[in-house]
């Protein structure tokens, strides 16, 4: 009979059995084997340890399912498995700034325990978050552009960072994949991760009944409209910073609310900080939201950030072919749950919008978008 002589390290590795298995053996019959003849494997929920198979490279690392075979595995004698608790510690980090550590299974797929996180937050529908890992290593550019060609590239290149950066598009969050674990995606158990909306499907239910998701709805709006990936008008600007001002302050007080109390790049995109008469415009409007509380104040924000064009699309900064010309020109891509949109990349004004319901076909390539 074939046998497989695995060496299993229990707590860090401080302590090292070798021993002998059937390679048809299950994995989850391994892990009670082993809780059996190890006494320092026999602590905590048997349901809350794993076998894990170690690389170099941490992210190659794989958990065993518990389904599957050692043979699946193509393990071989002296092979080192590490037997440990899949629960692991992971700070996320809301869009108002509240950070929360959840435990999560280590083993599992970023869909997967996007159930978890988002139940602990207090969140049913998770299939309309994601999580964004913030800090990731910066491309380093090729000096490899001798050729006046290349050169002309590479500037063409630098704009469209320089025109992402100014409008703030969806193709610079650094998502994480959903059918993904954290560990094959180079996420630390220290790094903290943001949990923010990326669908909007269900955004129009929510409301005064559901606290937590309107709060992130209002501070995503907010934040959207200051940074202005929501381009505004001024009278609509100072409208929204009415609002916020009930939010964070309460009712108007006429011999507090007046011109130096606020902090107006709070309030405002920064393009009208300086306008004339901008705080005394916010505070008429904040005097318009009579004794709305705090929540009826977020419920009119977002209600109101609902009827902006832009709102609940998804910008993509892409490269179009002129008619009747070999030239390409910067345009804004735009997705909607209901439509496909051309938007001018300076106003983000729509040029052209196709309903889901017409498209025949599409094709996408890692350098093309054909629709």
């Amino acid at each position: 009979m074939v046998v497989l002589s695995l060496k299993i390290c229990v707590r860090q590795c401080n302590v090292v059995k070798t021993m002998q298995f059937e390679p048809s053996t299950a994995v989850y019959d391994a892990c009670r084997i082993i809780r059996e003849r190890v006494p320092e494997a026999q602590t905590g929920q048997a349901s809350d340890y794993g076998l894990f198979l170690s690389d170099e490279d941490p992210r190659k690392g794989i958990w065993l399912e518990s389904g599957r075979t050692l043979d699946y595995y193509m393990l071989r004698n002296g092979d080192i498995l590490e037997y440990k608790k899949k629960q692991r510690p992971q700070k996320i980090k809301m869009l108002d700034g509240a950070v929360k550590t959840v435990m999560v299974d280590d083993s599992k797929t970023v869909g997967e325990l996007l159930v978890t996180i988002c139940s602990r937050i207090g969140i049913t529908n998770y299939e309309e978050y994601s999580l964004i890992q913030e800090t990731v290593e910066e491309k380093k550019e090729d000096g490899m552009g001798t050729l006046k060609k290349d050169r002309t590239l590479l500037r063409d290149e630098r704009k469209m960072e320089k025109l992402k950066a100014k409008l703030h598009t969806d193709d610079d969050l650094n998502w994480l994949d959903h059918s993904r674990t954290f560990r094959e995606q180079g996420v630390d158990e220290n790094e903290t991760l943001l949990l923010r909306r990326k669908f909007f499907y269900s955004d129009q239910n929510v409301d005064s009944r559901d606290p937590v998701q309107l709060n992130l709805l209002y501070v995503q709006a907010r934040d959207d409209i200051l940074n202005g990936s929501h381009p505004v008008s001024f009278e609509k600007a100072c409208e929204f910073g009415g609002i916020q001002a009930q939010i964070q302050f309460g009712p108007h007080i006429e011999h507090k609310h007046k011109p130096g109390f606020l902090d107006l790049k709070e309030f405002l995109p920064k393009e009208y900080i300086k306008q004339r008469g901008a705080e005394k415009k916010i505070f008429q409007e904040h005097k318009n939201c009579g004794e709305l509380t705090e929540i009826e104040a977020k419920v009119k924000y977002v209600k109101l950030a609902r009827s902006l064009r832009t709102y609940g699309v998804s910008f993509f900064l892409v490269k179009e072919k002129m008619k009747s010309k070999n030239k390409l020109v910067p345009r804004l891509l735009g997705i909607t749950k209901e439509s496909v949109m051309r938007v001018d990349e300076k106003t983000k004004d729509v040029v052209q919008e196709w309903p889901l319901t017409t498209v025949k076909r599409w094709a996408a390539s890692p350098k093309s978008f054909t629709l």
